[in-house]
């Protein structure tokens, strides 16, 4: 069994700051990618930021520069940094890694969610 947690949301005004964590525990041979993804009320969940097992990262185009993902492997963590915030970036907040378990199967697991509010 693994599990993700998410934590850090809340509301903010526009130009404030969010971190964002997601720790990973359970059955756990190796994390591979871990990524942030966002979804707001109709429209389809998208890739926020991507950090590999070797700490290279990537960025959707509209929070670059403003974002910064970083992980700590020896605790499992994912964060998202979130500076400049503004209004449109509200949306709930999933963490999602790539994960082999110590049965040496691969799967990407979801954390819960957390719901970030920027107000304007």
């Amino acid at each position: 069994q693994v599990q993700l947690v998410g934590s850090g949301g809340g509301l903010v005004q526009a130009g404030g700051s969010l971190r964002l964590s997601c720790a990973a525990s359970g059955s756990i041979f190796r994390i591979n990618a871990m990524d942030w993804y966002r979804q707001v009320p109709r429209k389809q969940r998208e890739l926020v930021a991507r950090i590999t097992s070797s700490g290279s990262t990537n960025y959707a185009d509209s929070v670059k520069g403003r974002f910064t993902i970083s992980r700590d492997n020896a605790k499992n963590t994912v964060y998202l940094q979130m500076n400049s915030l503004k209004p449109e970036d509200t949306a709930v907040y999933y963490c999602n890694a790539s994960i082999l378990t110590t049965n040496f199967r691969s799967y990407d697991y979801w954390g819960q969610g957390t719901q970030v509010t920027v107000s304007s």
